[in-house]
């Protein structure tokens, strides 16, 4: 049995409601060392650690790593990125027009969020290949990532490839700072 650890990173230096998936934006310090003290300590001792490219991540899995010398530095990998959400990037929520979000909802597998973004198919196949690739290599490891992909996690733990729509998208708050678990 291998077990995945998946690790949402701490609290991001922007203001509340702002949408910010590929949004690059660093986390508060303080925050991200009490985040990794706290995880640190559960870890198992041949974990494998990967992270999300954006700095909210890494600079996660680094502080991880520095409180563990044991770990190895974390592997980067792009399929932990959060969903891009095209021209709602770095745009609050609430500024959003309600047509273009009523839009992508009444079509979630297939259009893409903020009308370039990447669509709900498209992320799930990248989190896929990551998922698939962690269960073939029989390994517990941690992910340092973002709420969308601990969501499609989720699903795909469920053996939900692509949400037929939106309505099947998990809708559980998922703190900063937050991890949970999966065995296989």
């Amino acid at each position: 049995m291998s077990t995945l650890w998946l690790l949402r990173h701490a609290p991001v230096d922007a203001p509340a409601g702002l949408c910010y998936g590929r949004t690059d934006l660093s986390c508060v310090a303080e925050a991200t060392q009490a985040v990794a003290a706290t995880i640190a300590p559960l870890l198992p001792v041949d974990i494998v650690l990967y992270s999300s490219p954006l700095q909210r991540c890494a600079t996660l899995a680094r502080a991880i790593a520095d409180q563990r010398p044991t770990l190895s530095q974390a592997t980067i990998d792009p399929r932990l990125a959060e969903m891009d959400f095209g021209a709602w990037e770095g745009q609050p929520w609430d500024r959003i027009a309600r047509a273009d979000f009523d839009a992508w909802m009444s079509d979630f597998a297939e259009a893409r969020a903020g009308t370039h973004g990447e669509s709900t198919r498209l992320f799930m196949g990248r989190v896929g290949e990551a998922w698939d690739a962690w269960r073939a290599s029989r390994r517990d490891a941690l992910w340092v990532t973002h709420a969308g992909v601990m969501r499609a996690v989720t699903l795909l733990q469920q053996g939900v490839r692509c949400p037929a729509d939106a309505g099947a998208w998990p809708r559980r708050p998922i703190g900063f700072g937050e991890w949970v678990t999966v065995e296989v």
